[in-house]
């Protein structure tokens, strides 16, 4: 692939739910006409209120979901091709992990299911544990672990086949200030070591500290897309934008 390809690429990308009912067909609309592309080695953040389309959207680059307009591409690829699906790692907001394994066994079941050679597979799964300090736990039962282990688990996993963009759905939801602490941490190492970081987020504070750049989004549509410089290092100057975008009421009442 080109290295100078878009990471991710949306062109006029469209999604509408339909589902039948009682013989009548009801649509929902997830996303509409977003259009924006994720540069190669960048943080890149949406944001929105809940049911704005992040996860959709998320959904749309990973190819779980087939667009009803436009297109998206994975570093020249059309989302959900196998060449597309080879770059990317995924963790979901809630990681889908056997919970009667332990964490090594979860990544060498994910790992063959990959398609890792045996004689490559253990040392890369010591590799990602290292990477996301789960080696001193990762011979427990996932039951036991908490919120923030069984995610940095779930990123381990994701990250087992070496992809260039790593898409997180709600990476820091639930978790309480250590682990939210060590995850922005654990992506942040991942950007320096050059993957791109494609992710969805409720919590403008974290974007705010992670991003290079952040999507709004509003009822299913691209509203605005900030650069790190429009807020800076001005701590609340990105939560002020959001509201302004998002509800511009709710500052006149202030």
């Amino acid at each position: 692939m080109n290295e100078s390809l878009a990471a991710v690429e949306l062109e006029g990308l469209g999604k509408i739910y339909r589902r039948s009912h009682l013989g009548r067909v009801k649509t929902t609309l997830g996303v509409e006409g977003v259009t924006l592309s994720v540069r190669a080695g960048e943080v890149f953040g949406l944001l929105g209120l809940n049911g704005s389309g992040k996860t959709t959207t998320l959904k749309l680059v990973l190819g779980l979901l087939f667009p009803t307009a436009g297109r998206a591409k994975v570093f020249g690829a059309d989302a959900g091709s196998a060449e597309a699906k080879r770059v990317l790692g995924f963790l979901p907001e809630i990681p889908y992990l056997y919970k009667y394994l332990s964490g090594r066994e979860v990544l060498r079941f994910y790992g063959r299911l990959s398609g890792i050679p045996e004689n490559l597979l253990a040392a890369r799964i010591e590799e990602v544990l290292k990477s996301v300090r789960m080696t001193q736990n990762a011979h427990r039962a996932m039951r036991e672990y908490s919120k923030g282990m069984l995610q940095r688990i779930g990123l381990a996993q994701s990250m087992l086949h070496n992809p260039r963009l790593m898409v997180l759905d709600e990476p820091v939801t639930g978790l309480d200030p250590l682990g939210l602490r060590e995850m922005r941490e654990l992506i942040q190492g991942l950007n320096r070591d050059g993957k791109t970081i494609f992710f969805s987020s409720h919590s403008i504070s974290e974007v705010e500290k992670l991003c290079h750049r952040v999507g709004i989004l509003v009822n299913g549509r691209l509203a605005r897309i900030v650069d790190q410089s429009e807020w800076g290092h001005e701590h609340g100057r990105l939560e002020e934008i959001f509201v302004s975008t998002v509800a511009p009421d709710h500052l006149k009442v202030r």
